[in-house]
């Protein structure tokens, strides 16, 4: 069985420490206290970026096995496109149809605009699923705007992800 110990926030973002990374550290945070974690650890996709399309890197290697050893993982990038980054799909793209099979993933994107409020779980959500992950929350979707009120949007939200805790138990 995996370990519930750590809540990992894979960031999908081209510029590190932005504001996407804010909120996927903060979701991870949630997703811990309802689980009962010790821990959240975040993982910045653009350290690896110049690597993703080295099949075989060894860093990015390590990067996969540790996200699919995880118990949960939350995925985190902005809205581009009307979608996710190309940097969080290149990424993904290093694992087989169940590679992730036996994790919890999280969906969640930020964006300027309501139109895209759908995009976790039209987009994200089943990329995720595909590659073998269990979606047992709605995803989040932060606007711009929200972001000065993160902490009170992120709790609307995990009132909502109980079932994480009862899944954890």
């Amino acid at each position: 069985m995996r370990s519930m110990s750590v809540v990992r926030a894979v960031i999908g973002n081209p510029n590190p420490g932005g504001r996407t990374t804010t909120v996927g550290e903060t979701v991870a945070g949630a997703v811990a206290e309802l689980i009962g974690a010790e821990s959240t650890e975040t993982i910045e996709l653009a350290e690896v970026a110049p690597h993703l399309f080295e099949w075989g890197n060894e860093e990015v290697k390590a990067l996969t096995e540790t996200v699919a050893s995880s118990a949960v993982n939350v995925f985190a990038c902005p809205t581009y496109k009307a979608s996710y980054t190309g940097l969080l799909k290149a990424f993904l793209d290093n694992y087989g149809n169940d590679g992730l099979a036996g994790t919890m993933a999280v969906p969640v994107m930020v964006g300027a605009a309501p139109l895209h409020a759908l995009a976790p779980e039209v987009h994200l959500r089943p990329l995720l699923v595909e590659l073998g992950a269990s979606v047992p929350t709605r995803g989040l979707f932060v606007l711009d705007t929200e972001l000065d009120s993160l902490d009170d949007t992120v709790e609307a939200w995990a009132d909502g992800a109980a079932v994480l805790r009862r899944l954890a138990g």
